[in-house]
């Protein structure tokens, strides 16, 4: 089960930071030309879902993995990459999708206007930016 769930989360991976990215491109596109986009909410709320689905993976992998919950201890700390497995990488995509969620629910009262696309841009591209810098790259497919 561990394998199995490893791998979908690798791979799952690619479609919520293409989601994300998509969303965040489109409200910057909506935004730069000054017109609300009627669309955004639709790219806002697939990249939040996947981002969701990707968190529940996360966290179940979590709990089951060697390298998650278990691996804390003083010794993980002062090993970079299993602090990076261990601490850094839930923990900054935790974050990041709360940007997220605060992102899609602020945006949502305003909906084809430009505060929606300025919102949206804003949360799901600092969003973006937290995950991307946290990905443990070294192990990733």
């Amino acid at each position: 089960m561990y394998s199995i769930l490893k791998a979908s989360h690798s791979h799952f991976a690619w479609l919520a930071l293409l989601a994300i990215g998509i969303a965040a491109i489109v409200a910057l596109m909506s935004y730069m030309g000054k017109k609300g986009s009627p669309q955004l909410k639709t790219f806002a709320l697939i990249g939040l879902i996947m981002a969701h689905l990707q968190l529940l993976m996360g966290l179940i992998l979590y709990f089951v993995s060697p390298n998650g919950m278990s691996n804390l201890s003083g010794a993980t700390m002062k090993d970079s990459f299993g602090r990076l497995l261990a601490l850094e990488h839930p923990l900054m995509n935790i974050i990041a999708l709360v940007l997220i969620t605060i992102g899609y629910s602020k945006s949502k009262k305003l909906i084809g206007t430009l505060a929606a696309s300025k919102t949206i841009m804003i949360y799901y591209g600092l969003g973006l930016i937290l995950i991307l810098i946290r990905i443990p790259w070294q192990v990733w497919p």
